[in-house]
């Protein structure tokens, strides 16, 4: 980043068919996209960053432990037969302190988006209609609000790079987004205790405990809807934070590892983090991904930096289980490869 603040950008114009202002969109979300790599958007349908509808989304963490058990992903849980999707709890001792639920396609499309067989595309457990009533509907509709928004950025971004607007839509048709939901709640200081990395950072001239730490996303396009609580910062090009500012009823939107090594390097993916102050803290990232066997390889662009096709599962797989709350299950799955990839694509 070069400038002291994250650009604001109005999309509303992406959602349509073309026009000058769509053509000026498209222009100040690639120039975000190659230089910031961080923008937040305004201009989103009506109603679907609503704090009702945020309310309703976050009503799983008032269930009781029991209830938030039963959602348990297998390496807190043995006996659960899900290990990629579902509730990973608060961990001490760790440089990130959240306690969330990980939600599939399945949750938005039904049992005819889970696959056998491969975790990445297992169901997702989620409670009951009895025990949060209206919980279900609520997060279904959001999740398809995101993959529209989803696919109308990533269809900027191609018009951004001069490439037909739709390369892209076969790729995410199938895709397995992650709809996340995560509770950032005070950090005790027993929360601290066995830490082996750095917990605490200074910002502004104050010590701040870290609830996430820097990190760049592996994927593709984050859309990240915030409680109005700040502490999401992303970094500038000369080693400074900047605060991405929660305003309410915008996406804060950032891009990963995988999206700048497929468009060469032209879309950057920029390191961030969270930090907390005594404050707890509520957000609601949204990963716009691709199907398993998408084979991510160069597109078709003069000087695309040549490198090594991979499929988006293997990536994916490897990427997040050195995750935290991943860890211990990366022998459960094994690669698809290139080969397997094309031949059921």
């Amino acid at each position: 980043m070069t400038s002291g603040q994250i650009p604001v950008i109005d999309i509303s114009s992406i959602f349509g068919g073309p026009s000058q202002a769509r053509d000026q969109a498209d222009r100040d979300i690639m120039t975000a996209a190659t230089d910031t790599g961080f923008m937040t958007v305004t201009g989103l349908p009506a109603g679907m960053l609503s704090p009702a509808m945020r309310k309703r989304m976050l009503s799983i963490f008032g269930l009781p432990l029991n209830g938030k058990q039963r959602l348990y992903r297998q390496n807190f849980d043995p006996a659960r037969p899900n290990v990629y999707r579902g509730w990973f709890p608060l961990q001490s001792g760790l440089p990130t302190y959240k306690e969330g639920i990980d939600l599939g396609p399945d949750i938005a499309h039904g049992a005819g988006r889970v696959g056998q067989g491969d975790p990445l595309t297992e169901a997702t457990p989620v409670p009951g209609e009895q025990e949060l009533p209206g919980w279900h509907a609520a997060v279904a509709g959001y999740y398809r609000n995101m993959e529209a928004t989803g696919q109308a950025l990533m269809r900027s971004v191609a018009r951004g790079l001069h490439l037909n607007e739709t390369i892209f839509d076969d790729a995410f048709a199938q895709g397995i987004s992650t709809l996340r939901l995560l509770h950032y709640p005070v950090r005790t200081p027993e929360s601290f205790l066995g830490a082996t990395e750095q917990t605490h950072v200074m910002h502004d001239g104050r010590e701040h405990y870290l609830l996430a730490r820097a990190h760049v996303d592996s994927g593709f396009v984050t859309l990240l809807a915030q409680d109005g609580v700040a502490g999401l910062q992303a970094a500038a090009r000369d080693g400074s934070w900047l605060t991405v500012p929660p305003i309410e009823g915008t996406l804060a939107v950032n891009f990963g590892k995988l999206l700048a090594r497929w468009t060469g390097g032209r879309i950057q993916a920029t390191l961030h983090r969270v930090i907390g102050d005594n404050q707890q803290r509520y957000s609601v990232p949204f990963f716009y991904e691709p199907s398993v066997d998408t084979v991510i390889a160069p597109l078709p662009m003069a000087d695309s930096e040549p490198f090594e096709p991979v499929t988006y599962g293997d990536h994916l797989w490897d990427a997040t289980t050195k995750f935290v709350e991943q860890k211990g299950i990366a022998h459960l799955r094994q690669p698809h490869g290139i080969d397997r990839a094309r031949s059921v694509s």
